[in-house]
């Protein structure tokens, strides 16, 4: 059993919202589907981390989560700025259950162990505009990313963060999500959310003792990062 991590597959198998009008997303459903086919095996676990699906509910995105149910693996799901079908983890276990689509956990306020390590995360959020609203999210966010962190502290099991929005974009820092991987030491952090032109300004490596890595999936050229 491995462990991956992909982000922003952006599928649109029922909405208008294609992303093959970009440059280097030509045929990329079909290039999800045929690459993770071959790499990723039954027993694997893969990280979604947010902008999986364009639909704006949750029964407008079915046939995107049919898509991935039928992909080896077990997926779990983070929350990412386009998911506007997102609802309270209840409905969407509910509504999971009532389609059949058994491959998917929940990442929202828990964590998922994984032998001596645990995945956690969140959203994540930008504060460039410094606006009150924005900094209320923010907060509620790092307040998140912290509970996840802690279920893996309380399990005795080290915690790797995979959020949406990038913690730090070219010389921006957002110390309210860095400052909590930094109280609990965390060594790793993947995320994804920027695309296209803007991806030479996404860090890769180590800074201040946490490496981060950049997983969105044009990036990855649509296939699953393994990570442990």
């Amino acid at each position: 059993m491995s462990l991956y991590v992909i982000g922003d597959l952006h599928l649109s198998l029922n909405s208008d919202k294609s992303m093959e009008v970009f440059q280097g997303w030509e045929n990329y459903t079909a290039r999800i589907k045929e690459n993770w086919i071959n790499t990723i095996k039954a027993d694997d676990i893969v990280i979604l981390a947010g902008d999986t699906s364009w639909g704006m509910t949750l029964e407008e995105s079915l046939m995107d989560f049919k898509f991935i149910n039928e992909l080896p693996g077990k997926k779990v799901l983070i929350k990412g700025n386009h998911d506007y079908w997102w609802s309270t983890v209840k409905k969407m276990e509910d509504f999971f259950r009532e389609n059949s689509l058994e491959t998917f956990t929940i990442l929202h306020n828990n964590c998922i162990p994984y032998g001596e390590y645990a995945v956690c995360g969140t959203r994540g959020w930008v504060n460039e505009t410094k606006e009150p609203a924005d900094a209320k999210v923010l907060a509620r966010e790092a307040g998140r990313l912290k509970t996840s962190i802690e279920c893996a502290v309380k399990q005795g099991l080290k915690p790797i963060v995979v959020l949406h929005y990038p913690p730090i974009f070219a010389s921006n820092c957002n110390y309210d999500i860095l400052q909590v991987m930094y109280d609990y030491d965390v060594k790793n952090c993947y995320y994804g959310h920027i695309h296209g032109r803007s991806s030479k300004y996404a860090i890769n490596g180590e800074r201040d003792g946490i490496n981060f890595e950049f997983i969105s999936s044009d990036f990855l050229q649509f296939t699953p990062k393994k990570i442990l």
